[in-house]
């Protein structure tokens, strides 16, 4: 028997308005209007859940070939951020969870990733690779402020003078600063600060608890002013909504110290299409068939294409219009500078305390 549950067209500071059973659910739950919205029109509330995961490993592996990098932590699941685009909200039907509502208000965080991380790397037989940090969810979303996962991680990482990258659309991550800041001193880290609009009533309603654009802007001079290399990323590019703002964002960003930028298509794998076509509705709608019109032109005529080496970018004359655009703006603001490998000789395993190396004062 197929579960029915009621939402709001509009949940208050969530992204996605709707929860849809995930694809690997044998049952199906659907909205329907029941006649009480339009006697109650205040939009609704869902409280958010934070669950333990108990997890074995916290690096994670994989051999996509357009990521940019091979090994991964990702201190959460789900992410309170709530942006409407996520890419990693189909994720959430593998735990039998909703892509939609669920995957931003029942969220799972991995406590013992500190020690897991130090104990992986502690082994005799590690070999050190570049770690990139929030690869799938953002490592600094509001949990974090109290669950500090992602800051031990961290401490682990400069402990053993690990190189790693984070990337975060959370201002959050100034908290850690100093950590940052001496990692980049030893040429062990960068940061990455996705900013996708600076339009406060857009990214409100794009991204509805991640920090407002100008919070952005001031981490990425904050960070800049410790010595912390950071690039900007304008992603996703959403032709017909946020595309306009590519210069603009760049501009902001590289007057605020940023020395890199990249850019993504707007990308809607699985259940991502019809969240997103449903937020377009309900809060863009003089622009939603306009904007998927553009999307289609960019994806062979689909909604999305999950091709290597075209999924991050498009295809089609608006693809190259959009590269060229990005490229042309990268050079006029200097955010082409070419930072090289970061640094992976200065790993160590640092000694236990009450180690050989301790009784003799190394």
């Amino acid at each position: 028997m197929s579960t029915f549950t009621q939402q709001p067209k509009t949940v208050r500071g969530r992204g996605a308005r709707s929860n849809a059973s995930g694809r690997f659910e044998s049952q199906a739950r659907e909205a329907f209007d029941d006649g009480w919205t339009l006697e109650d029109p205040e939009p609704g509330q869902i409280e958010t859940t934070v669950t333990p995961e108990k997890a074995k490993v916290i690096i994670s592996h994989n051999d996509s070939p357009d990521v940019g990098f091979s090994a991964s932590i990702n201190p959460y699941r789900g992410c309170e951020h709530g942006c409407i685009y996520c890419y990693a909200r189909p994720a959430h039907a593998y735990m039998g969870l909703s892509p939609g509502l669920d995957f931003e208000s029942k969220l799972f965080f991995k406590p013992h990733a500190a020690e897991l991380l130090e104990k992986e790397l502690s082994k005799a037989s590690y070999k050190p690779e570049f770690i990139h940090i929030g690869g799938n969810t953002d490592p600094y979303q509001p949990q974090e402020r109290t669950l500090r996962v992602t800051r031990g991680v961290i401490e682990v990482l400069v402990r053993f003078r690990h190189s790693f990258s984070v990337i975060t659309k959370s201002a959050l991550i100034l908290r850690d600063l100093d950590l940052l800041a001496e990692a980049a001193a030893l040429g062990l880290t960068r940061v990455a600060i996705s900013i996708t609009s600076l339009d406060r009533k857009l990214a409100r309603s794009m991204e509805p608890r991640a920090a407002t654009p100008e919070k952005r802007i001031d981490a990425v001079r904050k960070l800049t002013g410790a010595g912390v290399p950071v690039t900007v990323m304008f992603a996703p590019c959403i032709p017909g909504l946020n595309d306009h703002e590519m210069e603009a964002v760049l501009e902001r960003a590289a007057q605020a110290g940023a020395s890199g930028a990249g850019y993504v298509a707007l990308r809607l794998p699985h259940e991502i299409k019809d969240l997103f076509r449903e937020w377009l509705e309900t809060d863009h709608p003089d622009r939603a068939r306009r904007v998927m019109s553009l999307v289609r032109q960019m994806r062979g005529g689909k909604d999305y294409d999950a091709q290597w080496g075209s999924r991050m970018k498009g295809e089609g004359p608006l693809a190259a219009l959009m590269a060229a655009r990005f490229k042309a703006a990268k050079a006029r603001y200097g955010l082409d500078q070419n930072w090289g490998a970061l640094d992976a000789g200065k790993f160590r395993v640092p000694p236990r305390p009450g180690g050989q190396l301790d009784l003799f004062g190394a």
